[in-house]
């Protein structure tokens, strides 16, 4: 009998649509979540007690029973580490056996994207639990290049001429969800890069932009200072403001620029491009129509 999958951040972009994809497919799912209210209502899935990554015993409680977990990173904040140790902590006294951490694309301890260095050390910790495990490294998402140019039509950072390698939530998913249910083979101690068919430079991004708004989206590379400077306003503290800055580094150091064949392997099927995404989602350009 198929083991229970915990679903984390099932009312989310991308828990959602495992828990969907895994309830099409016929698997027992316990959906996890601060509030119930907003889970899906899914068959064969079970709304755990709400709980946070931070609360060991509402986590414990919220994944008892179920062999495997899904593990969406929690938000972005300056503890996140400590909450995804204790989300950890949790599953390991609750009797799951394999973790599917969704980490980043570069993650490591020095990355320039001040957030991949989270997912580092949540992989790090992981590993030394004995727990069985596999890390889905995704690049940033499609959604994100879209919303990078500003309402005026020009993306503004610090990426200089590097490539970014842009991902759909759909295609993360999809991935996701075949290694949650091909359990014990060969996705155990296995990191994968999960990237879309491409590495595009901003300058791309924005001329596929303005192909599918008809206006003209420019990109203008900013040097640290100037990208600081034109953030000032937004209200964001700095550690905030730092990671949104070193994501356009992480794309000038070539982080970002992997292209993989993890979502045609595993997922079977061709990786959606940015062109693509933009053609199937009018509402991830909205903010540059008139």
């Amino acid at each position: 009998m198929a083991s229970v999958i915990a679903v984390t951040g099932a009312s989310g972009a991308i828990g959602g649509r495992v828990a969907r994809r895994l309830a099409e497919r016929g698997a027992g799912t316990r959906l996890v979540g601060r509030d119930p209210g907003r889970l899906p209502d899914l068959p064969g899935a079970v709304k755990a007690p709400p709980a946070a990554f931070g609360d060991g015993d509402a986590m414990r409680d919220a994944v008892a029973g179920a062999g495997s977990m899904l593990m969406v990173s929690a938000h972005e904040a300056p503890g996140r580490v400590r909450e995804h140790i204790t989300a950890v902590d949790a599953a390991v006294a609750a009797g799951v056996r394999r973790i599917v951490y969704v980490s980043f694309l570069g993650a490591a301890p020095d990355a320039a994207f001040t957030f991949a260095r989270d997912h580092w050390h949540t992989e790090q910790y992981i590993r030394g639990t004995g727990l069985a495990y596999t890390f889905l490294r995704d690049s940033l998402y499609l959604a994100g290049l879209a919303a990078m140019a500003g309402p005026d039509g020009v993306i503004r950072g610090p990426a200089g001429d590097g490539r970014v390698s842009g991902v759909a939530h759909d295609d993360i998913a999809d991935v996701a969800t075949a290694v949650l249910l091909e359990e014990g083979t060969g996705h155990d101690g296995v990191t994968y890069d999960v990237t879309g068919p491409e590495a595009l430079t901003l300058t791309e991004v924005a001329r596929e932009l303005s192909r599918i708004t008809g206006r003209a989206i420019t990109y203008t590379a900013e040097t640290r200072e100037e990208a600081f400077a034109s953030r000032a306003g937004y209200g964001a503290e700095e550690w905030e403001v730092t990671g949104w800055v070193s994501s356009y580094e992480a794309i000038a150091a070539g982080e970002l620029a992997t292209v993989s064949d993890t979502v045609p392997r595993l997922a079977g099927h061709r990786a959606q491009s940015f062109a693509q995404y933009l053609d199937a989602h009018p509402r991830a350009y909205r903010h540059l129509m008139p």
